[in-house]
């Protein structure tokens, strides 16, 4: 079964809110929570597209954004940040490293689902 969808977030309700959300919007989904394993995760699993928390340990968001965007295989994969409110400087950076959308922490689980569709060029849902 072909992932959709990787979540990088090391926080557990976070995590399961977001699993549970885009799988009943109907994708394939698949998690990590930490740097390295998302590194990994995009190596090994191809998802479609990474939804990507700044704050992971081992390695930040912002270095597997970094390492995303300097493959050649998955420079182009869409990759979605999610912020804590009002962390501006967060989302700078993320934007400079060629960030393709941002969700703000706490976030409304519509925002998600709509983020999401519109990364992977989905109007009605997935395919």
């Amino acid at each position: 079964m072909a992932i959709d969808i990787l979540i990088a977030e090391d926080e557990p309700s976070i995590l399961e809110s977001l699993d549970f959300i885009l799988r009943r919007a109907g994708w394939h989904v698949s998690s990590v929570t930490d740097g390295d394993a998302a590194l990994e995760a995009v190596r090994r699993l191809n998802p479609r597209m990474v939804v990507l928390d700044v704050m992971l340990p081992k390695r930040s968001g912002f270095d597997v954004l970094k390492h995303i965007r300097a493959g050649i295989a998955t420079r182009a994969m869409p990759v979605l940040i999610l912020t804590a409110k009002g962390q501006l400087q967060d989302r700078r950076i993320a934007e400079e490293l060629g960030a393709d959308a941002f969700v703000t922490k706490p976030y409304a689980n519509a925002d998600v689902v709509g983020a999401v569709r519109q990364l992977l060029g989905e109007n009605g849902g997935p395919a």
